[in-house]
C-alpha cells in the first residue's frame, strides 16, 4: 500500500491538543508532587540545620566553660606554688626557665631579676645550676651554702624529672621536664651544729669531771704537806705562802668544775655566816699576800644565823675574792663584808666583795654570770656562774654594781633567821 493511498500520511506526528484537560492534569499532579517533595527536602534541612546550631552552640558553651576551668586551674596551681614555704623552679625541655615562685626568689637573693635560662640562674644566684644539672640525683637533694647579706643560709635543692607527663602534653609550647625544689634548711643545720656543740660540751664535762676528782685528792695532800713545811723554821715563808697560793687556786677550780657538773645537792644546816665568810677569806689569804693586795674583813656583828652549806659559801668567797685579786693591780685592796638588813617584810644577811680594780665594763655585765664567759679571756669563765648557782640553791642572789677604772662590788643577799 502507498502511504499516498492513507488519509493521513504515515510518519508525521500526531498534533497535540494543547487544551486537552488531561494532559494538563497531568502536569499539574506532577508539578505538586515535585514541590511537596523539596518542601519535605527544605523542612527536613531546616530541622538538620537548627539540630547543628544547637549542638554547636552546646559545644561551644562547654569549651568556653572548660577553658574558663582551665584558667581557673592555672590561676589556682599558680596561687599554690606561689604561696608553698619552698622554692619552686619549673623548666620545659629547652631548659627555658617556666616558672620560679617568689620564695624561690627570695632563696636565690635575685629579686625581681628576668631569668630564663640555668645559666643566668647560676650568674644571678652565685649558684651552678647547670652543674647541679647533670650532677642532681633524684633520691637525694644536694646541700649548698651561700653567703647572703644577712649571713650564712643553707639550702636543700632537688630535682625531678618529668618526662613521663611530657610524653602526654600536646600543647604548642615545649612540654615540661622536670621541677626543682628549693628548702632552706638553715635552722636544722644550726639545730644540728648545736647539738654537736652540747654533746662535745658533755663530752669535755665528763672528762673534766673525771679529772677534777682525780686531782682533788693530790691536792688536799699538798696542803697538808705544805702545812707541815711551814712548821720547819728553816724554809722560807714567802715559797710556803706562794705554794699555798697555787694549791688553792687549783682548789678553787676544782671545786668550780666538780659544782658546774652537779656533783651531789648541798646539805643545808643551821651556821653562822660570819664564821663561814671569816674561813673563807683566811683560805684566800695567801692568794692575796702573793699579789701583794691588802684583804681585810672587818665586820660589827658577833653572829649572824642562816641555813647554809659551809663549803658551798666558801667557794662563794673563794671565787670573789680571787677574782677581785686577779682584777686589782698590786698595791690595791679588797674588802669584805658582813651585815644585816631588816625592814617590814623580810631580813636578809649580805655579803660584799668590795676592790678597788680596773672595774667591769657596762656591756659586760649582763653576761657576767654566764658559764663560759669570761671578760678578760684569762680564765674558764665558771667562777662567777658557780656563784650565782650555789646562791640558788642557798634561795639567795647575786648583783654586782661596777664602774670602769674604779673598782667592783658583788653582794650577796641570803635570807636571815
Amino acid at each position: 500500500m502507498l502511504p499516498s493511498s492513507h488519509a493521513v500520511p504515515m510518519n508525521q506526528p500526531v498534533p497535540v491538543r494543547l487544551n486537552d484537560p488531561r494532559l494538563l492534569a497531568d502536569a499539574f499532579s506532577e508539578f505538586i508532587s515535585a514541590s511537596t517533595l523539596l518542601e519535605a527536602s527544605y523542612r527536613d534541612l531546616q530541622q538538620k540545620v537548627a539540630h547543628l546550631s544547637i549542638e554547636l552552640a552546646e559545644r561551644n558553651a562547654a569549651l568556653t566553660r572548660s577553658l574558663a576551668e582551665n584558667d581557673r586551674m592555672r590561676a589556682a596551681l599558680q596561687q599554690m606554688i606561689d604561696s608553698m614555704p619552698c622554692g619552686v623552679l619549673v623548666l620545659d625541655t629547652t631548659e627555658t626557665i617556666v616558672t620560679i615562685n617568689p620564695e624561690g626568689r627570695r632563696l636565690l637573693g635575685i629579686g625581681a631579676a628576668r631569668i630564663k635560662t640555668l645559666r643566668s640562674l647560676s650568674r644571678a644566684s652565685r649558684i651552678n645550676f647547670e652543674a647541679l644539672a647533670i650532677a642532681a640525683d633524684e633520691q637525694h637533694d644536694t646541700e649548698l651554702c651561700v653567703q647572703t647579706e644577712t649571713g650564712k643560709r643553707w639550702l636543700a635543692i632537688g630535682r625531678r624529672q618529668l618526662d613521663c607527663l611530657a610524653a602526654k602534653q600536646e600543647t604548642t609550647t615545649a612540654p615540661l621536664r622536670s621541677i626543682w625544689i628549693l628548702r632552706d634548711i638553715t635552722a636544722n643545720k644550726q639545730a644540728e651544729m648545736e647539738r654537736e656543740a652540747a654533746r662535745r660540751t658533755m663530752a669535755l664535762a665528763e672528762i673534766a669531771s673525771i679529772l677534777a676528782h682525780e686531782i682533788r685528792n693530790p691536792l688536799t695532800s699538798l696542803e697538808l704537806f705544805a702545812g707541815l713545811i711551814a712548821d720547819d723554821p728553816g724554809v722560807n715563808p714567802q715559797w710556803i705562802g706562794n705554794l699555798r697560793a697555787g694549791i688553792r687556786t687549783l682548789s678553787g677550780t676544782v671545786n668550780n668544775v666538780l659544782s658546774m657538773n652537779g656533783e651531789g645537792t648541798p646539805h643545808m644546816v643551821l651556821l653562822d655566816l660570819i664564821s663561814c665568810v671569816r674561813g673563807g677569806v683566811e683560805f684566800v689569804q695567801p692568794i692575796a699576800e702573793q699579789a701583794n693586795v691588802t684583804l681585810s674583813f672587818p665586820t660589827t656583828e658577833d653572829k649572824l644565823a642562816i641555813r647554809g652549806n659551809e663549803d658551798g659559801i666558801r667557794q662563794i668567797i673563794l671565787n670573789l675574792v680571787s677574782n677581785a685579786i686577779r682584777h686589782t693591780a698590786a698595791g690595791g685592796s679588797v674588802h669584805v663584808s658582813v651585815r644585816r638588813q631588816v625592814d617590814p617584810t623580810s631580813s636578809l644577811a649580805i655579803v660584799e666583795v668590795r676592790d678597788t680594780g680596773c672595774g667591769i665594763a657596762e656591756e659586760q655585765l649582763g653576761r657576767l654570770f654566764e658559764a663560759g664567759f669570761s671578760g678578760s679571756g684569762e680564765t674558764s669563765g665558771l667562777g662567777l656562774a658557780v656563784c650565782k648557782r650555789l646562791m640558788a640553791q642557798h634561795g639567795g642572789v647575786i648583783w654586782v654594781s661596777s664602774q670602769l677604772n674604779e673598782g667592783s662590788s658583788f653582794y650577796l643577799e641570803f635570807p636571815a633567821l
